[in-house]
Order: C-alpha cells, then sequence, then structure tokens
C-alpha cells in the first residue's frame, strides 16, 4: 500500500513537473500575416497570489479590497500595449490589403479576415496629433477591443482576448507583494512608468521605461488598459466561488486598470481600478454615439492574453460576444 501511495504521489508530481516545464510555453512572436507586424508575447507562470491592497497601502481605495488569494492558470500576455501600427490594420480593411500585396502571399491572412467587423470610421484622428506609429492605439471601447481579439483569432488561429482584471493584477506585480512591482518608494516611478509628472501631457512610444520582473512594459502608466470584468466596486466582498471574472452585464462601467499619463502615481498602483464612465464619448458628435470610439479617452488602450489551456469552441464565441453589442 506504502508503494502504491508513493507511486501515486511521485507520478503526480512528475507530471506537474512536466507541465510546468513544457516547451512549448515559452515567450514567442506573433506575426502578423500580410503585414510586417509583429507582437511579442511573454509566458507567465501561472500561480497563486493576493489580490487587493492592505488597508495600510499608500492612497488605497475601498474598491481594492477585501485581499482575497486567487489562483491563476499560465497564459501568455503582450510585452507591450496593442500599438496603432497593429490595430491600424484591423480598424482598416484597405490598409491591410496594402500590406498584403506587399506580401509574398497576400492572399493567405487577408482572405481570412475579409469579413470581419471592423470599426466604423471615425470623424477625426483618434491619435489626436500624440503620435501614431509606435505609440499604444487608444480612445476604442471595451467591444472594440474585444472585436480586435477576433480579428486576430481569425487572422492566426490563435485564441487571444482581453485580461481578466485577476489576470492583468497578477501579471502586473510580477510576483510582488508591494504597491506598485518594483517596490513601495513611488519616488522610483519615473524609472518604471509614464504619468502626469513626466508625460508632457500626452502618451509615449511603447517600451522605453522599465520592464517590471517578468519582462512587461508600461503596465503602470502610459495608458489605461481594457480588462474583460465588468467593474463592481464590491465585487471581491462578493466574489463568486469558482467564478474567474465579472462578466460584463451593464454598459457602464467595466474595469480599466494601470493608470496613464494623465493620472498621478497612487492610481498608477497594482491594485488600483478604475470605472470606465460616459463622460469618455463626451466628443462624440454622432447620435447614437459609436460603437467602436471613446473620443474622450485618450488614456485608454489594451493588451491582449492568450490562455494556455484553449477554451472550448462554445467559449470562445462567447467571449467574442459581448451581450450589450447594441448598447454601444
Amino acid at each position: 500500500m506504502y508503494k502504491k501511495v508513493f507511486y501515486l504521489i511521485t507520478t503526480v508530481f512528475l507530471s506537474l513537473k512536466v507541465h510546468a516545464q513544457d516547451p512549448s510555453f515559452k515567450n514567442y512572436t506573433q506575426v502578423i500575416g500580410g503585414s510586417p507586424q509583429v507582437y511579442d508575447m511573454v509566458a507567465i507562470p501561472g500561480g497563486e497570489f493576493t489580490m487587493g491592497s492592505p488597508a495600510t497601502e499608500k492612497g488605497r481605495r475601498p474598491d481594492e479590497g477585501p485581499q482575497h488569494k486567487v489562483k491563476i492558470e499560465p497564459f501568455w500576455m503582450g510585452k507591450h500595449e496593442v500599438i496603432w501600427d497593429i490595430y491600424d490594420l484591423y480598424a482598416f480593411k484597405n490598409m491591410e490589403k496594402e500590406m498584403a500585396a506587399r506580401h509574398p502571399d497576400p492572399e493567405k491572412s487577408v482572405l481570412k479576415t475579409d469579413a470581419s467587423t471592423r470599426p466604423s470610421p471615425p470623424y477625426v484622428d483618434m491619435s489626436f496629433g500624440m503620435g501614431r506609429s509606435g505609440y499604444p492605439a487608444i480612445n476604442m471601447t471595451q467591444y472594440a477591443a474585444i472585436l480586435f481579439c477576433k480579428w486576430l483569432y481569425e487572422k492566426t488561429g490563435i485564441f487571444y482576448r482581453l485580461p481578466t482584471e485577476a489576470e492583468w493584477e497578477y501579471a502586473c506585480r510580477a510576483g510582488s507583494k508591494t504597491a506598485y512591482s518594483f517596490g513601495n518608494d513611488a519616488s522610483k516611478i519615473d524609472e518604471y512608468a509614464w504619468y502626469r509628472k513626466n508625460s508632457d501631457a500626452s502618451y509615449k512610444k511603447i517600451g522605453q521605461k522599465k520592464p517590471n520582473a517578468w519582462g512587461l512594459y508600461d503596465m503602470h502608466g502610459n495608458v489605461m488598459e481594457w480588462t474583460l470584468d465588468q467593474y463592481i466596486p464590491d465585487y471581491y466582498a462578493k466574489h463568486p466561488a469558482g467564478q474567474t471574472y465579472a462578466p460584463v452585464t451593464e454598459l457602464y462601467p467595466t474595469a480599466v486598470r494601470g493608470g496613464s499619463w494623465d493620472d498621478e502615481p497612487t492610481d498608477l498602483r497594482s491594485a488600483a481600478r478604475t470605472a470606465s464612465k460616459p463622460e469618455w464619448k463626451i466628443l462624440d458628435p454622432q447620435l447614437p454615439k459609436s460603437e467602436w470610439w471613446m473620443t474622450s479617452a485618450s488614456f485608454v488602450g489594451f493588451r491582449i492574453v492568450r490562455p494556455l489551456k484553449v477554451p472550448s469552441k462554445a467559449e470562445i464565441d462567447a467571449y467574442y460576444s459581448p451581450k450589450l453589442i447594441e448598447d454601444y
């Protein structure tokens, strides 16, 4: 009996070890077919972490508690925020076709995504003159960011989505338990982030500051980043057992993370949460207002994730089919 139990324990341990050392689970570069663009993905190991902030943390808000343990499955996350160079391929079909025409196999990717749902043309330059090539894409709705992930899935055959709030905070912390991924000392933030004091009132090209311990850039500042979650102030207190994120059931608010070039250091903390607002569309002259663009949200962008465990076809369809499409 002892030998049998020992054998089972050893087998489980070895299987876990093999999974942890899965050679396919490593950093990689996603080629955006039909264009010269690529997107770097960082392998984020699974684990358990304490989500939220302690009552003693400077700048802490009530919606960051109570702290609670969350188990995270392994996933890949974008090394950087999605930039205009890539987002424009999705947003403007003609641009994708023009890029593909210069590609050795131009039809390979375009045919797969020619029928993709695309954003309506913006009535102004959504970068507002702050910079485009190499800069994070901004001013899109959460819905638009989700449909970008669907477009990329149709183009590559690989499932991508927005991160959950829990995945985002876990990746931002990179194993840390402090206010920021680099510690509690906010005086060091200039080394890692663009924020109100050092941004000169605009966003910046990606990757110019130091990355966190897991090699992710601009997790603090530059632009806030969409997550999959509905923003619920007391969600941590009534978090349903087994639920990995708060599905969106109302148009506002949804959860945004990381703080931006227009925020104070306290808003850039790993646990800090931001709720989206209808006012982010206030400059949109259209009636009804665009479901694709948030003309007053030049501080909001996104990065994407890819779970190691591939969801079922039904789960993928659910991720890409927000219930409130008609309300955007």
